[in-house]
């Protein structure tokens, strides 16, 4: 028998070792109402420490008993490893996990793992029955060990579950289901299966799939990090993520990687978008699209994509023509797996849509008119034309492709139609679609640099722009109470930029106003209110020292996946991002009370809330206003909030389909549109491989 223990730092970050380190040297369970004896063929064995009570079953201490039987027992210190053998047996076990490898006669799952007390291993009964081959049996009268050498006892499972799914020793080449059997009937308290892929060296390796359908059939996508003889693991764990029953198969992932492009047929004729997808039978980190022109001998390479997603591909009129479109799917080691490609004709057509306002709008503000087309733009032109008496009136020409800023003035008040014409390499002319707009002509005048709410902190930037010639602009600042104010920027040019430096009188609640000279009237812009505020500011702070961070987020991810099954690599991959390692935690920007926050969560938390700086848009400029985020009393309510967050929201049910796979989650957390950035993934994934996260994900039983 071989005893490994869970410690190994070859495949643990630092912090599973100190949580495994302390789990192992927990005082002893006390022995009901007396000591518990051992009895070896006839003879009483005074056992130190003797055999011991715990969670209802009896533990023994198996050096003693094997070398009482005539075992060899050897003893590695450094990596806390057992070797016991006796005539042509021998078993594989790990330290505080229940993965039981047989030596010959298969694995199988004990009900309480290997413990060490007193610095000597303890197992269950039956397990060194199943080990040695040799009766044991408890007089619970007697509170007695039997154990009897001369009475031989074959391997027996300590439950029920099996995987009929899988054939003991099946080559897993791809895409297999997996579905869990219970001769006996369900686990009380079970809510929710498991299924993990153990290294039978180590018993441990990352959950492949999971639900709450304990009798349900679950798609396995195999990963080509993980290959060769594994052992596959059902587990059957109550709502806390606690083991309760399980089940276990050898099996040999010797996996054959195809993928095979979806979205387009062979021989398809293309003239508009396409979505373009990936069928895999294995885990894939990305995927890109290979486009290649046989006419041109172009080829285009799309960005990382979603393996589960899709790629919207519009055609370009220079793709007209014989072309051919494979996928390549990247894995975790590194290797990139080509589908075959799938060979199309494109046959697009010029196609010119004008964009920036809808039709029936009522435009009066600035809108940026711009044209989504499939070629080449020589010169753009935008045109009204008068809905009643057919005129035209250009707004805009330009050599080369252009959008335009219309702020529409009293001149061009009336009902129009919007169009564009542009001039293509060629010379050819084409022309937009027609969108029916409605321009009150109102003259007005819209600040750009300062929006309602806004904080103002020191020194401002302001400038605005008018829908009308103006001869001059003065910036006021006004007591709401009163209504008194003061010029504070203005000039001549009512384009220019002006700058503004408060006073410590200035502070408090104020409204801002720009006022400008036209030719035959004065025009002002909304008065906005915003804070002017001159004391101190208080910005992001550090949770803990950057160096410590990691170690710091994968403990808490562990904690968090034992009891829901979430990839612990992800959730500190997740950390690291979104709080630059640690440093960059919300604090109140006017008290400097410290957050806890780690992943910018708004509202009121477990400790009310922090003032800090959000983004918000006015006339299509972006700035900066106070907003409440949530405040925890520590990291730890923080990290928890956050995962219900995930576990509950309704918009969040297809990232939890995937959520034990760190690459998988990633992706399926932008698809339900957790962040907007659409590199978000990727940076996930580079952290998880860079810092080699994924270590995280391999646990045990």
């Amino acid at each position: 028998m071989r005893i490994k223990c869970l410690l190994s730092g070859r495949r643990l970050a630092a912090v599973v070792l100190l949580t495994s380190a302390f789990m192992l040297w927990t005082a002893p369970p006390v022995p009901a109402a007396g000591e518990v004896r051992l009895v070896v063929d006839g003879r009483e064995i005074q056992a130190s420490p003797p055999p011991v009570i715990k969670e209802g079953r009896t533990l023994i201490p198996v050096r003693l008993v094997s070398e009482a039987l005539g075992a060899s027992v050897e003893w590695d210190d450094q990596d806390r490893t057992v070797y016991v053998t006796k005539g042509g047996r021998s078993v594989n076990m790990t330290i505080d996990n229940r993965l039981v490898d047989y030596k010959g006669n298969g694995f199988g799952l004990c009900d309480v793992p290997p413990q060490v007390y007193d610095s000597r291993t303890f197992v269950p009964l039956r397990l060194v029955s199943n080990a040695l081959g040799v009766s044991v049996n408890w007089n619970g009268a007697e509170r007695t060990v039997y154990v009897d050498s001369g009475t031989p006892a074959a391997v027996t499972p300590f439950f029920d579950v099996t995987i009929p799914s899988l054939e003991p020793g099946q080559a897993v080449t791809g895409a297999t289901d997996l579905q869990a059997a219970f001769s006996s009937g369900l686990h009380a308290g079970a809510a929710e299966i498991r299924f993990l892929l153990l290294d039978p060296e180590t018993g441990r390796g990352p959950v492949v799939a999971r639900g709450s359908d304990l009798r349900g059939s679950y798609r396995w996508l195999p990963d080509p990090f993980y290959s060769g003889k594994r052992v596959l693991a059902a587990a059957v764990c109550d709502n806390e993520g606690r083991f309760l029953t399980g089940g276990v198969v050898p099996v040999d992932i010797a996996l054959s990687p195809w993928v095979s492009l979806k979205g387009v047929t062979e021989q398809q004729v293309v003239k508009n978008s396409v979505s373009l997808g990936v069928n895999l039978n294995f885990v894939a980190e990305y995927v890109k699209y290979e486009i290649t022109n046989w006419d041109t001998g172009g080829v285009f390479v799309t960005d990382k994509s979603d393996p589960q997603g899709t790629y919207d591909w519009t055609p370009q009129l220079s793709d007209n023509g014989a072309v051919a479109i494979r996928a390549a799917a990247y894995d975790r080691t590194g290797q990139v797996h080509y589908g075959p490609p799938v060979n199309v004709t494109v046959a697009a057509d010029p196609q010119l849509t004008l964009r920036g306002v809808s039709a029936g709008a009522s435009v009066d503000k600035p809108v940026t008119l711009w044209l989504s087309r499939n070629f080449s733009v020589g010169s753009v032109e935008y045109v009204l034309r008068n809905t009643q008496t057919g005129k035209e009136k250009v707004l805009f020409q330009h050599s080369g492709y252009s959008s335009y800023k219309w702020f529409p003035g009293p001149d061009q008040a009336g009902a129009w139609e919007l169009t564009a014409r542009v001039t293509d390499a060629a010379g050819e002319t084409y022309s937009s679609n027609s969108i029916s707009v409605n321009v009150p002509g109102n003259a007005r005048l819209l600040m750009e640099t300062v929006g309602p709410n806004q904080v103002l902190t020191g020194s401002e930037k302001f400038k605005s722009s008018a829908n009308v010639a103006l001869t001059g602009i003065e910036y006021r600042l006004i007591n709401p109470q009163t209504g008194a104010w003061r010029a504070i920027a203005g000039g001549a040019d009512a384009r220019a930029e002006c700058s503004w430096t408060p006073q410590s009188g200035d502070a408090g609640t104020r409204q801002i106003q720009a006022v400008g000279a036209a030719v035959s009237e004065t025009i002002k812009s909304e008065a906005l209110t915003v804070r002017v505020y001159l004391g101190k500011i208080y910005g992001p702070q550090p949770v803990i020292e950057k160096s410590k961070f990691k170690d710091f987020a994968s403990q808490l991810a562990v904690q968090s996946q034992k009891k829901t099954g979430m990839s612990a690599a992800l959730q500190t991959a997740q950390a690291i991002l979104e709080t630059g390692w640690g440093q960059s935690t919300p604090v109140d920007k006017y008290t400097g009370k410290l957050s806890y926050n780690l992943f910018g969560i708004k509202g009121t938390g477990p400790a009310g809330s922090v003032t800090h700086n959000t983004w918000e848009e006015y006339n299509g400029v972006t700035f900066r206003v106070d907003a409440a985020f949530r405040a925890y009393h520590n990291a730890s309510e923080s990290w928890a909030d956050h995962k219900n967050l995930l576990l509950t929201g309704s918009r969040y049910a297809p990232y939890r389909a995937v959520m034990q796979d760190s690459a998988s989650g990633a992706w399926a957390l932008r698809r339900c549109g957790y962040a907007t950035d659409s590199q978000y993934p990727v940076k996930l994934i580079n952290i998880i491989n860079q810092y080699k996260l994924y270590q995280l994900d391999e646990v045990g039983i």
